[in-house]
């Protein structure tokens, strides 16, 4: 199911909780929402759509990808560039971020992987492991 967004930043920087299997509806909800938005918004964390659990979804070049408990491994190669956020009204705001990171998280089994992303994806990730501790650009 396609869900509104969430605009209000007090909702938003509530830190999120770690998914269970039980959040997998929401999972789904999420990453319909996004494929609703893929002309303007290339990755989600579920409280942009007001639930506040450990989920994201993005785009990986043309696969869209889920995970549950995202946590960041390792980072390196650390820049300063510009984003934009689809729950955030106003224009792309200046961050830092790493151009390669390793990530352990859970798909949708719940079994957990590790893998490293480099690129625009980590920088996706970067921004939606934010977004789940209540960081905003």
């Amino acid at each position: 199911m396609v869900c509104e967004l969430i605009h209000d930043p007090f909702l938003l920087a509530r830190k999120s909780t770690p998914a269970t299997p039980e959040d997998l509806p929401a999972a789904i909800d999420l990453k319909d929402t996004l494929l609703h938005h893929r002309e303007s918004c290339v990755g989600m964390a579920a409280n942009m759509i007001g639930i506040c659990k450990a989920i994201i979804v993005f785009f990986d070049g043309s696969n869209c990808m889920t995970m549950l408990n995202p946590e960041i491994l390792k980072a390196e190669g650390e820049y300063e560039t510009e984003e934009g956020c689809l729950s955030l009204l106003g224009g792309p705001r200046k961050t830092r971020r790493f151009r390669k990171i390793k990530v352990r998280f859970q798909t949708e089994r719940f079994q957990t992987r590790i893998k490293t992303f480099e690129g625009f994806s980590a920088q996706i990730i970067q921004h939606e492991i934010d977004h789940i501790h209540g960081i905003l650009i």
